[in-house]
């Protein structure tokens, strides 16, 4: 794991998306804090999530590992919080949309 840890690292940018849509165990937290202090101050990280930072603690399992991490990855950071319908859901409801209409016609004409 130390390897990987290492290779990881090297990225002049890592993007870490949908954190907290899966909790992560005591071990995960560990190995997770391990690469947050391996990039710190020397690499750029994205993370989304639909959790709050508040919720983090829910995410890696424990509240001192959680806030450590949070420490590192707030410290020189830019937050940007976006708020609205996620677009794959917006999408979604539109296709669904078309295709009710089309449902909708075909019966109107009574071609069904």
């Amino acid at each position: 794991m130390p390897d990987k840890l290492k290779v990881l690292a090297k990225y002049r940018m890592l993007i870490i998306d949908e954190i907290g849509y899966l909790p992560m165990d005591i071990q995960g937290a560990n190995l997770f804090f391990l690469l947050m202090t391996k990039q710190y101050e020397k690499m750029s990280t994205v993370f989304t999530s639909n959790k709050t930072f508040s919720q983090w603690n829910e995410v890696f399992a424990d509240v001192t590992i959680a806030s450590a991490i949070l420490d590192r990855v707030l410290y020189h950071c830019a937050v940007i919080n976006i708020k609205g319908e996620s677009y794959r859901l917006k999408e979604r409801k539109e296709f669904m949309r078309q295709k009710q209409q089309i449902v909708n016609t075909l019966f109107d004409q009574g071609n069904i």
